[in-house]
């Protein structure tokens, strides 16, 4: 029987936590932040969480 494979792209964008959540890290936070306040930048130093539904659909691909 064979197996499905790991989807390469999403298994590098998204962990899995012990709860099985998945975290990605936010976007836009790199360089040009001067733009932004302060609370932008520093909120997206956090990881996102996935919704529960886009969680289940991801997990059986990573």
């Amino acid at each position: 029987m064979g197996k499905q494979k790991t989807h390469k792209a999403s298994s590098k964008v998204f962990k899995v936590k012990k709860n099985g959540s998945l975290t990605y890290k936010l976007s836009n936070g790199n360089h040009k932040t001067s733009k932004d306040s302060s609370k932008q930048v520093r909120q997206r130093r956090n990881k996102g969480t996935l919704a529960k539904g886009e969680a289940s659909r991801l997990k059986s691909v990573i």
